[in-house]
C-alpha cells in the first residue's frame, strides 16, 4: 500500500480509500454485516486505513456497520470520514439540510452509530441553498473546537459555491474545507475546467467518487451488461458515454490488453496519476475488485500513456452535484 497526506494536512491515509455505500440494506448490491465486516477487513489487510461512510447510507446502517467492525481494532491506525446533508425518505424536516440544529444533532448520531468520539473527516453532503454558508461553516468550526471533528471536507458542487465557503472561513477564521469528494474520471473530466484548479491553489486534496464511472470503464462498451449500481448511476443521469466516451472505453480496454491488466486498474492508474486525487474512494462490494483496486498502485502510466487516454475527451453535461 502507498500512502499520502490528507490534503494539506499531516494526517497519513492510504492512496485508495474504501468506500462503504455499500454497506446496509436496500439495493441487491448491498452488503449485511458480514459481507461488510469481511470486506474491511481484507481492507486493513490490504493496508487501506481510510474509509468513508455517510449518515444517509442505509438510513445510518453503514456508519453501524463501518463502527462495529473498526471496534475490533486500534481506532487511532484508522482514519474515518462521514457526511451530513441527506436523510431517509420519511425523516423529520430538520434530519436534512445543513443548518447549525442538523449538523449538531446528526454529528451526535453519527458519532454513537460509528462508535466514536471524534470523526476524523466530516463533510457537508452537497450544497444546501437553504442555509446561509456563514451559518453551516460557523457549526462546523464548532465541531472542530469541541473536538468532535478533525477535519472538514466538502463534496460536489459549483466551484464558485466551494470558492465562498473557502473565503468565509478564511474570514472569519473558521477551520476550513481540506478536501474536496466530487465525480472524476476518465470519462467524467468537467472538474478540470473550474475545481481542480481552485483545489489546487488553495491546498486542497480531492478524493473523486466514481473513480471507475459506475463500472463504464471497466468492460468493453460493446460488451456493457450494466451492474445494478451501474443502471443506478445512469438513472441518475452519468453522462459516461456522451461526447468522447465510448472511443475513452475503447482506448482503455486497447491498453489494459497491451499491460495484460483489467480494465478497471487502467482507469483507476489514470485517477492515481493525478497529483491533486489524495485518494479515490473505491465504492466496491467485492473482496476481488478491492484487490485489484489495490494492484492498480503498482501501474505506471507514461504521460504519453495519459494524454493517449485523455485525447478523445468531449465536454458533458455536468453531473454529480444533485
Amino acid at each position: 500500500m502507498e500512502y499520502t497526506t490528507l490534503g494539506g494536512t499531516g494526517t497519513t491515509v492510504s492512496r485508495l480509500c474504501l468506500g462503504c455505500m455499500s454497506f446496509g440494506s436496500g439495493h441487491d448490491w448491498m452488503l449485511d454485516e458480514t459481507e461488510g465486516k469481511a470486506l474491511v477487513e481484507r481492507a486493513i489487510e490490504l493496508g487501506i486505513n481510510f474509509f468513508d461512510t455517510a449518515n444517509v447510507y442505509s438510513a445510518g446502517e453503514s456508519e453501524s456497520i463501518l463502527g462495529e467492525v473498526l471496534a475490533e481494532y486500534d481506532r487511532d491506525e484508522q482514519v474515518v470520514a462521514t457526511k451530513v446533508r441527506f436523510a431517509p425518505d420519511g425523516a423529520h424536516p430538520n434530519a436534512s439540510g445543513l443548518s447549525r440544529k442538523t449538523i449538531e444533532q446528526e454529528l451526535e448520531h453519527s458519532l454513537d452509530r460509528l462508535g466514536m468520539e471524534t470523526i476524523d473527516l466530516y463533510q457537508i453532503h452537497r450544497w444546501d441553498d437553504a442555509t446561509p454558508i456563514e451559518e453551516t461553516m460557523a457549526a462546523l468550526d464548532d465541531a472542530v473546537r469541541r473536538g468532535k471533528v478533525r477535519y472538514l471536507g466538502a463534496s460536489s458542487m459549483w466551484a464558485h459555491q466551494f470558492a465562498e465557503a473557502l473565503h468565509v472561513s478564511d474570514r472569519e477564521g473558521y477551520d476550513r474545507f481540506v478536501t474536496m469528494q466530487n465525480l472524476y474520471n476518465l470519462a467524467y473530466r468537467e472538474e478540470e475546467r473550474e475545481m481542480v484548479p481552485l483545489c489546487e491553489r488553495e491546498g486542497v486534496g480531492m478524493l473523486p467518487w466514481s473513480p471507475l464511472g459506475a463500472g463504464y470503464l471497466t468492460r468493453p462498451y460493446e460488451k456493457d451488461d450494466a451492474t445494478v449500481r451501474g443502471e443506478h448511476e445512469t438513472a441518475l443521469g452519468r453522462p459516461y458515454r456522451e461526447g468522447g466516451g465510448e472511443e475513452i472505453n475503447r482506448r482503455v480496454a486497447e491498453l489494459a490488453d497491451e499491460r495484460g491488466v483489467k480494465m478497471a486498474q487502467i482507469a483507476l492508474a489514470w485517477v492515481l496519476s493525478k497529483d491533486i486525487v489524495t485518494a479515490p474512494i473505491i465504492g466496491t462490494s467485492s473482496i476481488e475488485h478491492l484487490e485489484d483496486a489495490v494492484e492498480a498502485l503498482d501501474i505506471d502510466l507514461s504521460n504519453s500513456d495519459v494524454d493517449w487516454l485523455e485525447e478523445p475527451y468531449e465536454p458533458v453535461r455536468v453531473s454529480g452535484h444533485e
